[in-house]
Formats: C-alpha cells, sequence, structure tokens
C-alpha cells in the first residue's frame, strides 16, 4: 500500500498556542512536523491547518503557521474534522484520497479524526513522531487504536522519502537536507 503524493494532501491538527506547551517532547514534536511540513511543501502536497476553539485554546503556534498559507485555517469545535463541515468540503480534503495527519492531541483529535477518515473512505495516514499528547500513555493507546481501525502509520522521515519515490532529484536533495 504505498503513498501517491498526487493523492495526498495533509491536515495540520490543533498546534495551538494554549495547548502545544504543555504536550509530551514538544520540543521533538515542533521540530519533527516542521520537517514534514517544509517537506511536504517541497513536494507540492496541499496542507490545511485545524484550530480546535480558538478563543480558548489560542491561534496555532507562529512556528507552524508561519509554514502553511493561512487560508488553510479552519476553526472547528468538533474533535474529529470529519465531523467540521469546513474540513471536508476543503479542496485538500475532497480533491484527494489520502490525508496525512499530524498534530495534537494524538488520543482526541488525531485519533477521531484518523477513524473517522478511514470509516469515510479515505486513507488516513498518521505520523507517529507528528503528534503528541500531554501524557506519553495516551498517544500510545490512540497509535494502537488508530492502526487496529486501518490508519496507516508511519515516520516523519519515511513518509517525506516514500513521496520523493527516488533520489537524485532537487526534492530528494531538499528533503534530504532537511532530515539531516
Amino acid at each position: 500500500m504505498r503513498i501517491n503524493r498526487n493523492d495526498a494532501a495533509a491536515i495540520i491538527i490543533d498546534i495551538q498556542e494554549k495547548l502545544f506547551p504543555h504536550m509530551d517532547q514538544k520540543e521533538e514534536l515542533l521540530r519533527k512536523c516542521t520537517i514534514l511540513i517544509e517537506g511536504l511543501k517541497v513536494l507540492g502536497v496541499p496542507m490545511l491547518i485545524t484550530e480546535q476553539y480558538p478563543k480558548g485554546l489560542g491561534s496555532t503556534i507562529e512556528k507552524i503557521s508561519t509554514l502553511v498559507k493561512q487560508e488553510g485555517v479552519i476553526e472547528k469545535i468538533a474533535f474529529s474534522c470529519c465531523d467540521e463541515p469546513s474540513v471536508m468540503q476543503n479542496a485538500a480534503v475532497q480533491n484527494y484520497k489520502t490525508i496525512i495527519i499530524c498534530g495534537i492531541e494524538a488520543h482526541v483529535c488525531v485519533l477521531q479524526t484518523a477513524i473517522d477518515l478511514h470509516e469515510a473512505g479515505y486513507k488516513a495516514v498518521v505520523v507517529e513522531d507528528c503528534i503528541s499528547s500531554r501524557n506519553p500513555d495516551d498517544k500510545r493507546v490512540a497509535v494502537e487504536r488508530m492502526r487496529g481501525a486501518g490508519a496507516v502509520i508511519t515516520s516523519c522521515e519515511s513518509i517525506l522519502f516514500e513521496l520523493a519515490r527516488v533520489a537524485g532529484t532537487d526534492e530528494f536533495k531538499a528533503i534530504s537536507r532537511l532530515v539531516k
């Protein structure tokens, strides 16, 4: 089951100002999410950002929001991105069958989104080193559940090289620099 970039988009879930500081291993999470987003940009994969109740949880953290076009930000109050019509009607979701997922919290919004995408006929691809929860046990259980529900679990470096497919291109060189 190869993942093809021509049929892939990404959702960056709820990496927000008041939530992010409480995540387990937040510095590594930010580093990996930044690499993933920069790599997806190199590969031309469309992305959108969601924000869970931004009035209470704040906006997407600046290091992430500056990497993705602002018109790609969708506010939501539902935990699953699939329960927000603006997400499901977005071209980054409607025009693609594979949805790459990163963000927080793994055991709430990421989990519910991955399960719902899979049930809606999408290939949900969860980038395990680009998700987190406050409690690492919650993340561990969520990853097990997502895998059991049919989501593809991968890593940042793995998905970027899979999408690139071949070495020697300018895209490959850019991704190689990002992951070093």
